[in-house]
């Protein structure tokens, strides 16, 4: 029995078209992709691939699906870029938004522990200033008492 190479390629067995009722998982091939394929590879096997122009047009149709198939891949890839691209986008103006809240809230704070910090050393050059006069008038205060004491003396 002489089999042809579509048959040699599964199992050395004949390829019946009925076999494949679901689409190979690895090459990513529908049925009728496959069924394509298989009728090819067993036309090739009877007549030489330039023989006829039934034979020339189906391989012509073929590169053209193919670059058909290319140019929606190539489409989708660009959609998705796209959209990874706008989503990305997005990410990064909420960023923004985020940092300036943040950004306008930590000037807030800043503004108010600087106001807080004015009004600590205001306050300390006020105390600082009461010191020094207290400290005066508390050495006139003992001078005096010393000289009540000795005049009392």
């Amino acid at each position: 029995m002489i089999m042809s190479s579509s048959a040699m390629l599964f199992n050395h067995e004949p390829i019946h078209f009925n076999r494949f009722e679901c689409p190979v998982q690895e090459t990513g091939l529908t049925t009728a992709d496959i069924q394509e394929l298989l009728s090819l590879l067993q036309e090739g096997n009877s007549a030489s691939p330039n023989s006829g122009s039934e034979d020339s047009n189906r391989a012509v149709y073929s590169v053209d699906e193919k670059k058909l198939r290319r140019k929606k891949s190539n489409r989708e890839s660009a959609r998705r870029s796209r959209w990874r691209k706008k989503r990305h986008l997005e990410d990064l103006t909420n960023d923004v938004n985020r940092l300036k809240v943040e950004n306008r809230e930590l000037k807030n704070r800043f503004g108010l522990v600087a106001r807080k910090c004015h009004v600590t050393w205001r306050e300390n050059d006020r105390l600082t200033s009461e010191s020094l006069a207290l400290r005066a008038r508390l050495s006139d205060l003992y001078r005096n008492f010393v000289g009540m004491q000795m005049l009392s003396q």
